[in-house]
């Protein structure tokens, strides 16, 4: 249970991103390298790989099941569910995506390597963006964290989206196809027999095996394995048989695997492939300085922002969709400041973009991590006096109900 809460996940992500920092610049650094760098698996079936890609890409697909299990219970019984309820949020994810790319890309036009990464910062970090939002904002609106959830999940189905056709280097398309089937036959089983699936045995046995098949087809057919988890997700059934208000499948599977994303998946990816040597705080600042680092914080402390916050208003003043009352507009820009929160998916951007161990690939990563601690704190400067004006407004009203049982109107 208590690896199912939010605050608890982005805290452990946290702890392993500092550690790995903290042992890549220590005297423990060759230790911590060789243990990234560990080659291990079967060579013949092109799976030799070190411990770091194998938490980035076969680890990581856990944690991209869930995230497929989320979206596709937002898409059936979620908000995502009501068009002009999604509108909003949904248009600024695309806003924020969009933005914070053209940032990037201005920044590094000049070199068609750099520009590799113009994905790097367009994915939020669900886990941890919600996490920071749990800890500093206790009394904001509940429809803020469902516009900022929304959002998340939103913006990382688009960069997974260009994930698997952007980034990908070859396709075999009779592997993909085979993928394809399976994914299909997956499809077949979770909807045909929803009882028998339920089991917990069940998942193991049965599903976990076709999730693996799955995951070797597209790893050896060119598309990044991860996208495995989330087409898997998206099948999965969300609303029981009709009578029966049992939590669908979507919700049990989460429920089960949670706590192995939280608690194993996502901090070792985190302590795999986080750590980069700056060299020393004259080696921090040559990284600070260069145009990849500058490109990834411009992208997410300005562009995130200002893409989501523009994006809201153009939306709600030239359609029928509004934001919802409870929230306002410096709410929604503390909301876009945190969005700049990206860790797990830009890493894995960025080892896409520039190659792992590469010095831009370790150069996106302090961007990345800067970007981190620099949203964390202009989001709190925002969202801290708005939570505690919140926090106010509900200790009025209960003083108003307790005395003439009745309590004032919302005030927005």
């Amino acid at each position: 249970e208590i690896l199912r809460t939010e605050t608890v996940g982005g805290g452990l992500l946290v702890v392993a991103a500092v550690a790995a920092v903290v042992l890549a610049n220590s005297p423990a650094a060759p230790a911590y390298f060789g243990l990234r760098d560990l080659a291990v698996g079967p060579a013949s079936l092109g799976l030799h790989l070190t411990l770091g890609a194998w938490a980035a890409d076969g680890l990581l697909a856990l944690f991209f099941f869930l995230v497929g299990l989320e979206l596709k219970q937002e898409f059936v019984a979620g908000d995502l569910s009501d068009p002009r309820k999604a509108m909003v949020p949904v248009l600024a994810a695309v806003g924020g995506v969009i933005t914070p790319a053209l940032i990037y890309a201005a920044v590094n036009v000049a070199d068609p390597a750099r520009l590799r990464g113009w994905a790097i910062p367009t994915a939020t970090d669900i886990a941890f963006a919600l996490a920071v939002l749990a800890l500093i904002g206790s009394h904001l609106p509940g429809a803020l964290r469902t516009f900022l959830l929304t959002l998340a999940v939103v913006d990382d189905l688009i960069t997974i989206a260009i994930m698997a056709f952007v980034y990908a280097s070859h396709f075999d398309v009779p592997l993909l196809i085979g993928a394809a089937a399976m994914i299909a036959l997956y499809a077949l089983i979770v909807h045909r027999f929803r009882p028998f699936v339920r089991r917990p045995w069940v998942m193991w046995v049965v599903l976990l095996p076709l999730g693996i098949v799955t995951w070797l087809l597209l790893h050896a057919g060119g598309i990044h394995p991860t996208i495995a988890g989330v087409a898997l997700g998206l099948v999965v059934p969300v609303v029981h048989s009709s009578g029966d208000d049992r939590p669908g499948l979507a919700a049990v599977l989460e429920h089960r695997l949670r706590p192995l994303s939280t608690g194993l998946a996502v901090p070792a990816f985190a302590f795999l492939n986080t750590g980069v040597a700056v060299g020393g705080l004259s080696g921090l600042w040559l990284a600070l300085a260069s145009p990849i680092t500058l490109g990834v914080l411009a992208a997410r402390i300005i562009g995130k922002p200002v893409g989501i916050v523009a994006t809201t208003w153009l939306v709600t003043k030239v359609t029928d969709a509004e934001l919802d009352e409870s929230v306002s507009w410096t709410d929604l820009a503390g909301v876009g400041i945190l969005a700049g929160l990206g860790f797990t998916v830009p890493l894995l951007v960025s080892e896409l973009s520039f190659g792992t161990g590469s010095v831009g690939e370790s150069q996106a990563k302090v961007g990345i991590l800067a970007a981190c601690v620099v949203a964390a704190a202009l989001a709190a400067l925002v969202l801290v006096p708005r939570n505690r004006r919140y926090r106010e407004i509900e200790r009025r009203q209960s003083l108003d109900a307790d005395a003439d049982g009745t309590p004032d109107a919302y005030l927005p």
